[in-house]
């Protein structure tokens, strides 16, 4: 039998077939500007941005747009989405953003500007509020600034794809036209921790929603099952077996329907339902992982904690 030979290599001693092997090709990355007036709710949309898993960089000088870039398309990053904030609070810089934006264009890049607007009336409202000058009002008025950084973003606001007048809204409503702008299909899911924990050990400083499931019998009493814990068969299934066990998560993830949707309505997008027993091993943990398959089973994104497990 004739022995078997090396592959041929390639300079730098790479075995050929290797050197064939053509790398995934990336997703074509999404670039968003955000800019606008200040005090129009940048900040709100940079945070609504950065909970939709958008790699989000504030206040960049145009310029370092550029790199920022090139960094995202090459061979292993996990950026995918970014998204950059920039206004007049880079000055001199921000003069720089036309020409950022015209050579991302000439390379190919394809990108979104999002400008965020206000009444100046309400502008002023705001920035009274929160009793800050305005970054370009200098030894003038309020209103002397807004004029000043009207007249330098109307080039931009022209060539915006999208405009959001948040004059009249709220918070949460301007999150919902963010989200709307972006066109992301993830907006209306709900994350949702559940945490299973003993009672000797304190609740869960972050808990939305306690649960206490000491009415069912404990298995720690069953010399069997003591060992155990609740992601362990034989103990998930005495505690569902017991009676009310599988009428109370069934009852109670029905009560959470009209509480967690309207949670996605204010704009809540995180929930942490805490099930307790006394010692947080055994009750509490076959209770939590039941409610999660369940909540799972109604499209939500659940984790499940076990917080106190070893701490016998």
């Amino acid at each position: 039998m004739t022995e078997p030979t090396n592959p041929p290599t390639v300079p730098h001693g790479i075995p050929a077939i290797e050197a064939a092997t053509r790398a995934p090709e990336r997703q074509e990355p999404e670039v968003l500007v955000i800019t606008g007036m200040s005090g129009a709710g940048r900040t709100r949309a940079a945070s609504v941005l950065e909970d939709l898993d958008w790699f989000v960089v504030d206040n960049l000088p145009p310029m370092m747009i550029i790199p920022l870039v090139d960094l995202m398309t090459r061979a292993g990053s996990a950026v995918e989405r970014l998204a950059v904030v920039v206004d007049v609070r880079g000055r001199q810089y921000f003069a720089e953003l036309a020409g950022a934006l015209g050579h991302l264009r000439a390379a190919g890049v394809q990108y979104r500007i999002l400008f965020l607007d206000a009444s100046d009336a309400e502008l002023v409202r705001r920035f009274e509020a929160v009793r800050r000058p305005h970054p370009l009002q200098g030894d003038g008025r309020i209103l002397d600034g807004i004029g000043e950084e009207r007249r330098a973003l109307a080039v931009i606001q022209g060539r915006a794809d999208t405009v959001i007048d948040t004059t009249a809204l709220s918070v949460h409503d301007l999150a919902r036209e963010v989200r709307l702008a972006v066109g992301d299909g993830a907006a209306d899911v709900l994350r949702v921790n559940v945490v299973a924990f003993g009672f000797k050990y304190g609740l869960p400083l972050d808990a939305d929603h306690v649960v206490d499931v000491r009415f069912l019998a404990n298995p720690y009493w069953i010399t069997e099952l003591r060992h155990l814990t609740g992601r362990d068969g034989p103990v998930r299934d005495y505690v569902l077996s017991r009676p009310g066990a599988r009428e109370f998560v069934e009852r109670y993830v029905s009560a959470l329907e009209p509480v967690l949707s309207g949670y996605l309505h204010e704009e809540k997008r995180y929930a942490t339902i805490a099930v307790g027993c006394t010692g947080g091993k055994h009750r509490s943990v076959a209770i939590a992982e039941e409610i999660a398959t369940r909540l799972r089973a109604q499209g939500l994104r659940v984790t499940v904690t076990a917080r106190d497990l070893g701490k016998e």
